[in-house]
């Protein structure tokens, strides 16, 4: 998500609240990684940077933010199949993770043919 925002010409900084080993409630538009994936749902959180709210970058949408802090969780480009998240969907403790990481997985199928 930072280096989405980054590149594609939003503004990466400091997080209001250093969120290491911390779990936030996600709220998402139930599109593309999110796809079937509860809402809220409880996400693990290991990060002291965020993509500035008020700076996100022309081509993307802010598809997904915590509801405890308010900070973006996920982007998603609007023309272009880059998607990305904040949090570690990887983790064990994030609800839905296998779901989101599969959803990811069969995008790249999607997009490969």
């Amino acid at each position: 998500c930072q280096a989405m925002g980054q590149k594609g010409g939003g503004v990466v900084g400091r997080a209001r609240k250093v969120m290491h080993g911390k779990a936030s409630p996600v709220r998402h538009d139930g599109k593309g990684v999110f796809a079937g994936v509860r809402n809220p749902f409880s996400a693990i959180r290991y990060h002291s940077l965020v993509v500035d709210r008020d700076r996100v970058p022309p081509d993307f949408d802010v598809t997904a933010t915590s509801e405890d802090d308010g900070e973006i969780m996920g982007l998603r480009h609007r023309s272009l199949p880059i998607e990305g998240v904040q949090f570690h969907p990887e983790s064990v403790l994030t609800e839905d993770g296998f779901r989101i990481v599969q959803n990811f997985v069969d995008s790249t199928r999607v997009v490969a043919r």
